[in-house]
């Protein structure tokens, strides 16, 4: 199926959810795919309805001066890529119409109001409001959360990016979630490991994350936090 209009919520949505898990539309390093997404959004997507799309968006602008150079099909249409389905409508025109058997599921749930029920069905009206009320006032508010973007660097162009990865991603704690991660070149044949990262405010402190990705001494130099969005 491909993106939908980025013009529209639904087409920002699905860029939202595909680049959640990704760094790039295809593959581990920028192309065509992504020149063709970012050359269809007119403005770059809010951050505070879509974090990880802003994330993307201001990544690839910073390859704007090497557009033309990166791989791929320049030719292609950015609703090309993206997902195969998707069970968002497009459009409210193409959306089902509502029959009337679907307006009768929709009546009221606690019941009518007519002014002809009896006490049982009335009784039980209530009961399905406090029920509903109770149940409403238990919900626990979500936990804050961040995005971060991470770069850690190594000691020089021998080290073990691999390795390094691996041993970063083995750190695990409550309330933080590993994301997609790149490698991005700095000079002389040496890359940094460019890492996403979700974490709860309130459990993870990312400078106790960084002491710990510092713990791997034989391949990390140093890291640095370079987006960090509330969520």
């Amino acid at each position: 199926m491909g993106f939908a209009d980025f013009l529209s919520d639904a087409g920002l949505s699905m860029l939202e959810s595909w680049v959640t898990t990704r760094s790039y539309i295809t593959g581990y390093g920028p192309s065509q795919a992504d020149v063709a997404s970012f050359k269809a959004l007119p403005a770059p997507p809010k951050v505070e309805k879509y974090p990880h799309a802003w994330r993307w968006y201001k990544h690839i602008a910073s390859y704007q001066s090497e557009f033309s150079s990166l791989p791929g099909d320049p030719s292609k249409a950015y609703t090309t890529y993206g997902p195969e389905k998707s069970e968002t409508t497009i459009n409210p025109k193409d959306a089902p119409k509502q029959t009337e058997a679907d307006e009768d599921e929709d009546d009221d749930l606690f019941g009518s109001d007519d002014e002809s029920e009896d006490e049982e069905a009335k009784k039980k009206r209530e009961e399905n409001l406090a029920a509903y009320k109770k149940k409403k006032e238990g919900k626990v508010k979500p936990a804050a959360k961040s995005i971060v973007t991470l770069d850690v660097k190594p000691w020089d162009d021998e080290t073990d990016m691999v390795q390094l990865e691996k041993n970063m991603r083995s750190i695990e704690k409550d309330g933080l979630k590993w994301g997609a991660s790149t490698l991005v070149p700095v000079g002389f044949g040496i890359k940094k490991l460019q890492v996403t990262l979700v974490v709860e405010d309130e459990k993870v402190s990312i400078d106790e994350l960084q002491d710990q990705v510092a713990e791997d001494e034989e391949h990390v130099q140093s890291s640095d936090v370079v987006a960090m969005q509330k969520l």
